[in-house]
C-alpha cells in the first residue's frame, strides 16, 4: 500500500481517501479484508493511533465493518460503495469547475475540451 501524504491534511484523512479511492476502483472487493490497523501504521510508517482514527471514522462512515474479533472487512453496502464513487467524482467535477470558472472558460468550450482530452487518454 502506497499513500503519498501532503502536509495540508490530516494523516487520518488521507488514509479515509485512499481508501475510498481503492473502493471506487475496485481494488478493494466488496467484503474484502483489509490490514489490521497496527499493519496498516507499520504499512503506511504511521502512528498506529492515526489508523486508529481512520478505522474508526470510515467504520461510521458505513466503509468497513469489524465482527466481534475478526479482521476488518470493506463495506458489501452497494449504496455505500455507490455513494463513494458519486462522492470523489463530483469532487474531481467541482475543482475542475471552479478552476475553469476562476479563468471565465464558456461551457462549450470546456465541455469540448473535456470530452477530447477523455477520449485521446482511452485511446493511449
Amino acid at each position: 500500500m502506497d499513500v503519498k501524504f501532503n502536509n495540508r491534511d490530516p494523516v487520518y484523512v488521507q488514509v479515509i481517501r485512499h481508501f475510498k479511492e481503492q473502493i471506487a476502483t475496485r481494488y478493494f472487493e466488496p467484503g474484502q479484508e483489509i490490514p489490521s490497523r497496527r499493519e496498516l501504521a507499520n504499512q503506511l510508517k504511521i502512528n498506529p493511533n492515526t489508523a486508529q482514527r481512520a478505522y474508526k471514522e470510515m467504520e461510521e462512515q458505513g466503509l468497513i465493518f469489524t465482527e466481534g474479533n475478526l479482521p476488518s472487512r470493506i463495506t458489501k453496502d452497494e449504496q455505500v460503495l455507490k455513494r463513494v464513487r458519486e462522492e470523489l467524482i463530483l469532487e474531481a467535477v467541482d475543482a475542475f469547475v471552479q478552476s475553469v470558472r476562476s479563468i471565465q472558460v464558456p461551457l462549450h468550450e470546456a465541455w469540448d475540451l473535456v470530452k477530447n482530452e477523455f477520449e485521446r487518454e482511452s485511446h493511449e
